[in-house]
């Protein structure tokens, strides 16, 4: 079920807030928590009823499990914890990378393995990637939870479930138990309405539109003009679509008294790639940091340790994002990029801020070029056209000045904007919010003829 849809917003949502707040109003908090998980699990089953005993399966393990590594012995709790890990590693490998390992198997060696052509489950990257994180977590004593029930509502509360954000279990579930947030909130209500409105718009306004230019470029696009049009479509694209996505969940939260994290903070603002990391996808950011980087031994030993720790990091990030080589090579761009930083840094260069924005706004391009592209001939056509060596096709220009004009106006809003004007928390609430809000509803809906799904359901 997707959030910029008829069902969802006129018959899901507010079925499943009425009835949560009902329940508390009667003083059921039980049935409420189990109202809401059992929504979510529908939430989920909806797109393909099959998968929801798969996550089932897979909270009930890992709420087992942390309840081993919480009261076994010292000895036995690294043993558990690394068991546990690996069964959430290869579940999540099986769905989607078994295909990938079997071409290249067939490739290396020439063999004929027949494909699995698995369908990924909806989402699994995120729930397994929010009970690792959960695992790791009671093993550090900073995490844990006796009650099974409330371990299925963290893992499967739905504005969340999808696609992020990736939640700690000690942020998140705290939330549900205080008694003030069981209680309707007109504040949280208006609050959370505008976050749903404004990624409502970035989504079916912004970003579908978006990609309409960025699919046609990405695959004809030959030139200069016509190359820079497409992947600067699909740099907003993506940005509008997944910010989208996070500002629509952190609104839905809040109707239910719950605060998100921050998943986006301007990030093509940043004036180095190690900056747009904290900036982009950010809760994804904090994992491969706290989980990967870190125990790696991040920067606590050598400097060139720490170099090959981010580059082992954003490998694997790269690879967490799909099956595929061109993930791979995306992801360790970054890594490699950000080691370049590190030692730019070390040996005392600095560069203006107006030349390290552009030259970081260029690197991220060129790495989403690699993210994009179904295949490395279609990337180096697109790279080829940016770089002017296919030439300029100055003729393109009329028949892209839509596309055009919709990147001038939203870079211009991206780089000048005043940043207080575009911190949501800022808006001040009146009848003009609530016109603005209405009208950008409103507007959208006119675009509900081509509903797509959001670009991170794939990863």
């Amino acid at each position: 079920m997707l959030f910029n849809s008829y069902p969802f917003m006129f018959g899901f949502l507010p079925i499943v807030l009425a009835g949560y707040f009902i329940l508390n109003r009667l003083r059921l908090t039980l049935c409420a928590k189990v109202w809401l998980t059992l929504a979510s699990l529908v939430f989920y089953g909806y797109w393909n009823i099959k998968y929801v005993p798969l996550i089932l399966i897979s909270i009930l393990f890992n709420y087992v499990m942390s309840h081993f590594i919480h009261t076994t012995t010292a000895k036995r709790r690294r043993p558990l914890l690394i068991f546990s890990l690996s069964t959430n590693i290869l579940l999540l490998s099986y769905y989607k990378y078994t295909d990938f390992f079997i071409e290249n198997w067939n490739e290396v060696t020439a063999s004929n393995l027949s494909l699995h052509h698995l369908i990924l489950p909806l989402g699994i990257s995120f729930f397994t990637f929010t009970q690792i994180a959960y695992l790791v977590d009671v093993y550090r004593n900073q995490a844990r939870e006796y009650n099974l029930l409330n371990y299925t509502l963290f893992v499967t509360f739905f504005p969340h479930l999808i696609s992020g954000p990736i939640l700690h279990h000690k942020d998140m579930m705290p939330q549900f138990d205080k008694l003030r947030n069981k209680v309707w909130n007109w504040n949280n209500i208006r609050k959370g309405t505008l976050f749903f409105s404004i990624g409502l718009g970035k989504k079916v306004i912004l970003a579908d539109t978006l990609a309409g230019y960025a699919d046609n470029g990405f695959a004809a696009a030959t030139y200069f003009v016509d190359s820079w049009v497409a992947i600067l479509s699909y740099t907003l694209q993506i940005y509008y679509d997944f910010s989208g996505y996070t500002d629509m969940a952190i609104g839905i939260a809040l109707l239910f008294n719950i605060h998100l994290p921050q998943n986006f903070n301007e990030p093509y603002r940043a004036v180095s790639i190690r900056d747009f990391w904290r900036r982009w996808h950010i809760t994804l950011s904090h994992f491969l940091r706290d989980y990967i980087y870190i125990p790696l031994g991040g920067n606590r030993k050598s400097f060139w340790i720490s170099i090959r720790n981010v580059i082992i990091t954003f490998l694997l990030g790269g690879f967490w994002h799909g099956a595929g080589w061109l993930f791979i090579l995306w992801g360790l761009l970054h890594g490699v990029g950000q080691a370049v930083e590190k030692c730019w840094g070390r040996w005392g260069f600095s560069l203006p801020k107006w030349l390290s924005w552009l030259l970081t706004f260029i690197f991220v391009n060129i790495t989403w070029v690699f993210f994009r592209a179904e295949h490395i001939s279609q990337a180096f056509r697109l790279l080829k056209g940016m770089s002017g060596l296919n030439g300029v096709s100055l003729q393109s220009i009329g028949s892209l000045k839509w596309a055009i004009i919709l990147i001038l106006i939203l870079m211009t809003i991206i780089l000048w904007k005043p940043l207080h004007l575009l911190n949501k928390r800022n808006f001040q609430y009146s009848w003009k919010t609530a016109f603005v809000m209405a009208f950008i509803i409103m507007f959208s809906l006119l675009f509900f003829n081509r509903i797509t799904t959001f670009l991170y359901f794939n990863f």
